[in-house]
This record gives C-alpha cells, sequence and structure tokens, in this order.
C-alpha cells in the first residue's frame, strides 16, 4: 500500500484533473471513502426520518407543512454550508473559535486530502459535514411547530447554522478548535448536534410563546405510525452518523456502529419500562420510539469511547431521565410540543456526561496499525 496522501499547500484543489490523476493519491485507501460515502447516503435518511416523526406528533393539520419543511431545511443549509458554512467550520487556517473564508463558495474543496482525515478527499468530508449540518438545523426548527411560519423558519436556520452550529462544530472538530486541543471527548455530535439544538429549539419555543389550543389536544400525536416510521429511519441513519464519525472504513466505525444499535435499543426499553410503571402495565409506541431516539442521542458522544456494554448503560441511562422529564414543558412553563429540548439537550448533555464518566483508556486511542488500515493517528474527535 502507498503512503497516505499528504495535502498540497501549492495545489490545495488537489490537482487539475486534466493533467494529472487525482485518483492515484488515494490508491490502497479507496474504501475508505466509498465507506463514508455509503455512510452519508444513510445519514441523509435521517431528514425525512425528522420530518415523518414531527408530522406523526403533530395535529393532523400541520403534519404536511412539517414534511414540506423537512425536505426545505436540507435545501436551504446545502446552500449555507456551499456559500460559507464549510469553511467557517472547517478551513484549515480557522481560528480557536471560528474559521474564516478562505474555502467561501467551496473554493478548492475538491479532491485534496480533508482537513478530517488524509485518506477522505475533501469534497466526500464536505458532503458528510453538510448532512450533519442539515439535520442538526431540522432538529432545532422543530422548536417552532405550530407557531412559526416556513419563511421566517428557513431565514432563521441559515442564520442558525451559521452563528451557532459553524462556529460550535469549529471548536469541536477542526484542529484549530479550541475544544479539540483540551481535547475533549465527542465522537460524533454530542455538543454541536444535540446540546446546541436542544437548548436552540427551548429559546425558540420560548420566544415564539404557546399555542392557543387545549393543552390535551396539543399532546396527543395525530398518527402513530409516521411516528414509527420516522424512528425507523433515524435509527437507520444513525449508523452512519456514528459509524462515519471514524472517518475511515477500520474497526472503530464498526464498533460505534455496534455500540449505536445497542444503545437505541437499551433505550426503547429504558423508556418503556417508565412507561410501563407510570400507567401501571400499559405499553406506548411512541414511548418506545423516544426510547429508541434518547440512546441513540446519549450515544452519540461515546459511540467510538466506550464498549458495549457501557454503551447498553449510556442508552438506558438517558432515555430515563428523558423519559422521567415528561412534565418538563408544564416545569418551565413552555410550549415544546416536539420535546426536542428534552430528548437532545437533556439527551444531549446526559451523553456527552456518560462519555466522561464511562470513556476506556482504550477507546481514547487510536488502534495499533495491525489492526486497521487507517495510516494515520485519528484526531481526538474521530477516533
Amino acid at each position: 500500500m502507498s503512503s497516505a496522501p499528504e495535502f498540497d499547500p501549492l495545489h490545495p484543489d488537489g490537482g487539475d484533473p486534466r493533467s494529472v490523476d487525482v485518483n492515484a493519491q488515494y490508491a490502497g485507501y479507496e474504501y475508505h471513502y466509498i465507506y463514508l460515502v455509503f455512510c452519508a447516503f444513510i445519514v441523509w435518511l435521517i431528514i425525512p426520518g425528522i420530518g415523518l416523526l414531527y408530522g406523526g406528533l403533530a395535529r393532523r393539520k400541520s403534519a404536511l407543512s412539517l414534511l414540506f419543511q423537512s425536505i426545505v431545511v436540507a435545501a436551504v443549509v446545502t446552500f449555507q454550508w456551499m456559500f460559507w458554512g464549510y469553511s467557517l467550520a472547517y478551513s484549515r487556517t480557522a481560528g480557536p473559535f471560528i474559521g474564516d473564508l478562505a474555502n467561501f463558495g467551496m473554493k478548492n474543496v475538491v479532491v485534496a486530502p480533508s482537513i478530517g482525515s488524509a485518506v477522505i478527499p475533501e469534497i466526500v468530508f464536505c458532503l458528510y459535514q453538510l448532512l450533519f449540518c442539515a439535520c442538526t438545523v431540522q432538529i432545532v426548527v422543530g422548536g417552532a411547530f405550530e407557531r412559526g411560519r416556513i419563511l421566517p423558519s428557513l431565514v432563521f436556520g441559515f442564520f442558525w447554522a451559521t452563528v451557532v452550529y459553524c462556529p460550535v462544530a469549529c471548536w469541536t472538530w477542526n484542529p484549530n478548535g479550541w475544544l479539540f486541543n483540551l481535547p475533549s471527548l465527542d465522537f460524533a455530535g454530542g455538543g454541536p448536534v444535540h446540546v446546541a439544538s436542544g437548548w436552540s429549539a427551548l429559546a425558540y419555543a420560548f420566544v415564539l410563546g404557546k399555542r392557543k389550543t387545549k393543552v390535551e389536544k396539543l399532546r396527543k400525536p395525530h398518527n402513530t405510525t409516521l411516528v414509527f416510521l420516522g424512528t425507523v429511519l433515524i435509527w437507520f441513519g444513525w449508523f452512519g452518523f456514528n459509524g462515519g464519525s471514524a472517518l475511515n472504513g477500520g474497526l472503530r466505525s464498526m464498533y460505534a456502529a455496534f455500540n449505536t444499535n445497542t444503545a437505541a435499543s437499551t433505550g426503547a426499553l429504558g423508556w418503556v419500562m417508565v412507561d410501563y410503571i407510570r400507567h401501571r402495565g400499559k405499553f406506548s409506541v411512541v414511548g418506545a420510539c423516544e426510547g429508541a431516539i434518547a440512546g441513540l442521542v446519549g450515544i452519540t458522544p461515546a459511540a467510538g469511547y466506550v464498549s458495549v456494554w457501557l454503551a447498553a448503560v449510556i442508552g438506558f441511562l438517558t432515555a430515563i431521565v428523558c423519559a422521567l422529564c415528561n412534565n418538563l414543558n408544564d416545569w418551565l412553563h413552555i410550549d415544546e410540543g416536539m420535546d426536542v429540548f428534552k430528548l437532545h439537550g437533556i439527551g444531549g448533555m446526559m451523553g456527552s456526561f456518560l462519555t466522561g464518566l464511562f470513556a476506556t483508556s482504550a477507546g481514547k486511542q487510536p488502534l495499533p496499525s495491525s489492526q486497521t488500515s487507517y495510516p494515520l493517528p485519528c484526531p481526538p474527535s474521530y477516533r
């Protein structure tokens, strides 16, 4: 196998394909970026999954607008990411808090080795991280459902991604970021994705105020089947979300995928157990779905750092804590009907805390070269 490609400052775009074979630099490492492209494709399924989940939880008259919003939010974020989002988060000349505009308008984002991994072309890395941003914005706008209008939500999503997601992603995953250099442990986005989106959705709901409809009519999902289908797509997409965050096709990514399924499963069991006790022997499909999502949220920052049994504990504990916050809206006197803060804000904080508590010394170190084809030490956030 040839040596890993190196970034050439004289050719930041990776070379002119009319005069050189730009694929040759990745000879022997193709499966790494092919695997990441596959992960990106399945992460995309989370976007309609969230739309179906929100549509099922809302009232019937709001379901279609939430499905529509899931698609157009992805479109707006794609434009934002190409315009300046990617550069603000992942430019090589970024400061400790935010990137510059070195890659404004996708400048030089072509086939050079990416900032995240020397064996991943930058265009592939950019696509994968774009979908992270799109999923996060989609989660946030759930805080405005049945109150915020679609056009203002799209404008909000564009600027939220710019002033919140991109800086936090830069802190966490850019090698120049201040959290990256502590180093912090956040394998796939407990902070940038879940904590940021959960607290932002809470603020969004607080500013918009409560709906005027009676509370009893607001809390009943109009279509449990849509909730179930959305959860299935989210669960499936999360294999790419966590598994791909290793940024290689090595064994750590396989381990992260196993931990993802484990935490979702124990999360569903934990929430169902709470529901069974609370409702005196009755089960809830919606509760099982929310528990699975809570487990996925909890394991996101820990997926590549913990053993499989600790992943089970993280999913179980996160789901129980989120389920016990069932009356959170009443405590805070807000109307946040999609439970974004409960699942993502509280679940993300639980997952981040448990990552620090349970991360193993083996999980925090790169795998030996005899066990993985990944040629360079992984950045701490991607090990």
